[in-house]
């Protein structure tokens, strides 16, 4: 069974073919005209899909060398709602025009699952952490559609920080590269950062009583660069850069570890944005658990994760309806 997907929940349209064998072909127009704003624009993102997922989805089938797969996967959110429905919509329409199944897959569930798509791979039940601009969320998955949140950030994702960081220090957008280059020349013992304890307490988007023990923050870290930068005459970027980036791994690194103690599960993978960070991918590599890392292409955004979950809920009998609509907000696995 080969499966088109289709990805367009932010900034990047994506539009790829995944089959028995893997990846068959992955297509990414990433958008650059955010980069002058310092953030994704939403109208802006879905004009830009709008005019090139025809283009993407052309070019896939070409590179392929089908005239149509045999279903169709989009992504049904969550993600910025106009960004996602272009995609969403474009999917159906494919699937009634060739008379195939379509699925609509959870955006987070194709990072979740993304190391799936390599050799070798994990086996269920793994420790999966989904780390990006918008999400920080460590999963126990049991099986395709069976997750548990074992802990996720109460406030600021990781990603979010490091965007937030390097525009304190007046560098440009997405700031995650940027601080991660800046971060290899620097001294990561220069500044004492916080890092967040389990069970922190204070002000967030979620409620004290919902609050896991695995969770985290990054809220007070971006805080404490800031009043770094504030008070210090003369700091150096490249050893604030460095700091900061050691606090955030520390943390992830710390979940990763309590967590596999908590289930008993030594498998851990990742994925999202942050996973393409260098000093993260490392630590996670020196940890004394098996380790699946994706290529740091897709980490990011991209349409390779979200055929592979169509094909695997496929494979499991299911099937979408015209009427399934897109949803801003989704939790995988509900």
């Amino acid at each position: 069974m080969i499966v088109l997907g289709i990805e367009t929940s932010c900034d990047d349209t994506a539009v790829a073919l995944v089959g028995p064998e893997g990846v068959i072909c992955d297509v990414v127009y990433s958008q650059q005209i955010h980069q002058q704003f310092g953030g994704v624009v939403p109208e802006l993102a879905s004009r830009a899909h709008i005019e090139k997922v025809v283009a993407c989805t052309t070019a896939a089938l070409q590179r392929a060398g089908i005239e149509k797969p045999d279903a169709v996967a989009a992504t049904a959110g969550p993600g910025l709602i106009g960004a996602v429905l272009i995609g969403f919509t474009f999917g159906k329409s494919l699937s009634i025009g060739w008379d195939v199944p379509f699925i609509g897959v959870n955006h987070l569930e194709g990072h979740l699952l993304s190391p799936l798509l390599d050799n070798p791979s994990p086996v269920f039940p793994f420790l999966s952490f989904v780390v990006s601009g918008g999400h920080t969320t460590l999963y126990l998955a049991r099986g395709v559609g069976d997750y548990e949140i074992l802990g996720q950030t109460i406030d600021d994702a990781a990603g979010e920080a490091y965007d937030k960081v390097a525009r304190l220090m007046g560098h440009g957008y997405p700031g995650g590269p940027i601080v991660d280059k800046l971060a290899q020349k620097g001294d990561p013992k220069a500044i004492r950062f916080p890092r967040s304890k389990p069970k922190n307490i204070g002000k967030s988007r979620v409620a004290e009583d919902a609050r896991r023990d695995l969770d985290m923050s990054f809220s007070g870290l971006k805080t404490a660069v800031r009043y770094h930068l504030e008070k210090t005459e003369g700091w150096v970027d490249v050893d604030v850069a460095a700091s900061f980036q050691a606090a955030v791994v520390d943390v992830l690194i710390d979940r990763i570890k309590r967590a596999s103690k908590k289930t008993g599960v030594n498998q851990i993978a990742i994925g999202g944005g942050v996973a393409a960070n260098g000093e993260f991918r490392h630590r996670v590599q020196s940890l004394a658990m098996e380790s699946f890392i994706p290529p740091r292409h897709r980490c990011t955004d991209n349409a390779a994760m979200i055929a592979n979950v169509g094909r695997l809920r496929l494979l499991k009998g299911q099937r979408d309806l015209m009427s399934m609509q897109a949803r801003a907000q989704w939790t995988p696995g509900q």
